[in-house]
């Protein structure tokens, strides 16, 4: 395990914000769903492609929360360009659960 500091940690910018798009992504070498998630008023509407569709369908992401780094760069992932990074964790199968906060937060809420 690599040791980081607290600084480094702090670098990271992860926010809540809210799916308000999902749409499959079968153009994405890997099983994708193209997210557009609505983090607020500072930082707005940002694209994701998220390799979650063991778990999750494009219909029931709407509406959910969802935690991502907002402050990588732009990565080109085939014809799209994820703007974000979607946070999660791999299950006993290796399937991607999403990491959300258990109770309401506002969209663009920073963890701390």
């Amino acid at each position: 395990m690599t040791t980081i500091t607290f600084d480094d940690f702090m670098a990271v910018d992860i926010r809540a914000g809210t799916v308000i798009a999902a749409d499959p992504f079968p153009e994405a070498r890997k099983p994708a769903i193209k997210l557009q998630v609505d983090f607020g008023a500072d930082i707005g509407v940002k694209k994701s492609s998220a390799q979650i569709t063991d778990h999750y369908s494009p219909e029931s992401l709407i509406g959910r929360t969802v935690m991502a780094v907002v402050n990588f760069p732009p990565r080109q992932i085939g014809p799209f360009m994820s703007q974000v990074l979607v946070l999660g964790f791999a299950d006993t199968d290796g399937a991607i659960v999403l990491a959300a906060p258990d109770q309401s937060v506002p969209n663009g809420a920073k963890l701390l």
